[in-house]
Formats: C-alpha cells, structure tokens, sequence
C-alpha cells in the first residue's frame, strides 16, 4: 500500500487509531447521559436526546473535543466523570509492535490528536503510550482542530516536517479529506476504531482494520 522508503514521518491520531475508542464512545454515550440524567431527574432517553442534539451542534469543532466546554455545558465536572471508567482506556491490540518497528526502521512517530490536554495525559498514565511516540500534540495547544484547514498551517510553523515524506493515519474520514487538502500526500484511515462496533467504509482513502502487515513490512 505504500512505498516506507518514500515515508520520513507518521502522524498519528490517538483515539481509534492508536487506542480502543470504546471508552470514548461508552464515555460520551452512554456513562455521561445517564449521569446527566440522574443529576436533572429526566429519563436517561430525554437526557440522551438533549446531549446528542449539543454535541452535534458542536461537532468538528474544538468545543466538541473540550472537557471545560461540556463541563459548563452539563454542569458535572467532566474530569472528575471520567475518572470513573478510565479502566476501559486500552490499547488496540495490534498497535505496539507497529509503533516498535516504525521506531526501529527511524520514522519519525508524531502523536496528533484533538483529544483535550487532561485527557491525553491520563491515556498517558493508563497506558504509557508516550514511550511509543517520539512527540506528542494536543490540537488544543494550537486553538483548532484536526477539522479545521488553520490547524495545518499552525501546526507545520510550529512542528516543520515535508508533507510529500509523511503518513497520516486517522479514523475520521473528513480529518484525512483536509489533511489532503493541505498537502498531505500518504493517508490511511481505520476502518475498526471501536472494538465494540462494526467496521466502517472509506469512501475516499485507503483503509486498514489490522496494522500487522505494515509492521512485517517495516521489518522485512
């Protein structure tokens, strides 16, 4: 599917792409609309129909991805919530030994996720997946999302790498749209993200649901 010698760096989204978006999805779907419920005596279904109608309102923009936003926004400290099931933050099972070997072959292993700051340090702590990555980026520390066209140009002043020699690897289609669009030549989408939910379809990018391949590939 690609070329490695042609490959210097690989971006790498966190959840779905590096870990099990499970605990995002129960978090966000489930865990926080019957704790929303239970704090506004409503019925799990009223409180799971007024959360969904916000996040889609904020959707692909850097509120949906902000704990302080959804923390005034329910007023329950999000932090503090998601705590409570942080034991379902885990690894995709075939993501190490890929990690391993771009590191053995000197790829360069760019973390890249609109995860909030607190979140990727406690996905940090439950995983140590900063010993896998040789840097790690918050979107939030440049003001916009993976969405955004501006994220880009922000992030390549601060962090220069050759879009022509990079990889980048995410499980939102419209991410890897406007990482074309920038300038991004190799791009690689996941169609598993969510060990808990059916595989997904790309319509305009190559697409994985095993990284096994490219890790013998990396090491043959």
């Amino acid at each position: 599917m690609f070329d490695w010698t042609q490959i210097d760096t690989v971006l790498l989204d966190m959840d779905g792409t590096l870990l099990d978006l499970h605990y995002d999805n129960y978090f966000w779907m489930h865990y926080l609309p019957i704790s929303f419920a239970h704090q506004n005596g409503v019925s799990v279904e009223q409180a799971r129909a007024r959360l969904f109608a916000d996040y889609e309102t904020v959707s692909g923009t850097l509120d949906w991805y902000c704990f302080d936003y959804w923390s005034n926004k329910t007023n329950i400290d999000i932090r503090q919530l998601k705590t409570d099931v942080e034991h379902k933050i885990k690894w995709r099972d075939d993501v190490k030994p890929f990690l391993e070997a771009l590191g053995q072959v000197g790829k360069q292993r760019i973390l890249l996720t609109n995860c909030h700051p607190d979140g990727l340090t406690t996905k940090i702590k439950v995983t140590g997946l900063d010993k896998y990555l040789d840097t790690l980026y918050s979107v939030h520390q440049f003001g916009y999302p993976k969405e955004a066209p501006e994220l880009w140009d922000t992030f390549i002043a601060h962090h220069p790498f050759d879009p022509e020699r990079t990889l980048f690897i995410d499980d939102n289609e419209r991410v890897l749209d406007q990482a074309k669009k920038f300038g991004i030549k190799h791009l690689l989408g996941i169609r598993n993200p969510d060990s808990m939910q059916a595989s997904k379809v790309f319509e305009h990018h190559p697409s994985i649901d095993d990284y096994h391949h490219f890790t013998k590939e990396l090491l043959a």
